[in-house]
């Protein structure tokens, strides 16, 4: 059944709602996929609040120009999905990469990140790099180690001083 034109408007701005909120966005390449399989992948991004949308490419480019986004998805061969990611924005090229060692119909086709188009190659890189939080806690380790060898430097200057006093001590 057709839908209506007050069916595409409200499609049309939820559409760019998502793309406003979205820190990045993957085209992912879903023909031949088993319904089983995206709906387990569907379960898979809903864990980490990661939208999964199938939308015509005349709505999404219409969304698109509406979001200010330079890109032409006309341009974009075959039908595709787009993933939305509004917190972390590796999570869903992590997920997706994962997914697609399992499942060798799944293709990634391209992404948008900070309102470019970027290449498959470049989204499986991205997918490569470490979550958010393992980063955050890089660098906090990395902020915290002058001050604990400081702090073990400091320890070992007393710990010299209380061997030197416990050798003195069993002297006499």
């Amino acid at each position: 059944m057709a839908k209506t034109k007050e069916q595409k408007i409200k499609m049309a701005e939820d559409l760019q709602d998502k793309i406003k909120k979205s820190k990045s966005i993957i085209l992912v390449n879903y023909e031949g996929l088993k319904v089983s399989d995206i709906q387990s992948l569907r379960k898979l991004l809903k864990k980490e609040t990661i939208d999964y949308l199938v939308a015509k490419k005349t709505l999404f480019k219409r969304a698109c120009a509406q979001t200010k986004l330079d890109i032409d998805p006309k341009a974009i061969p075959g039908n595709f999905a787009l993933v939305f990611a509004y917190a972390d924005e590796v999570a869903p090229a992590k997920i997706l990469a994962k997914f697609a060692k399992d499942n060798e119909k799944l293709k990634i086709v391209a992404g948008i990140l900070d309102g470019k188009l970027i290449a498959e190659r470049q989204v499986i890189a991205l997918s490569k790099l470490p979550s958010k939080p393992e980063l955050l806690a890089r660098l906090v380790g990395c902020i915290n180690y002058p001050a604990s060898g400081f702090v073990t430097v400091l320890a070992g200057n007393f710990r010299g001083l209380v061997q030197v006093l416990n050798a003195i001590k069993d002297k006499k």
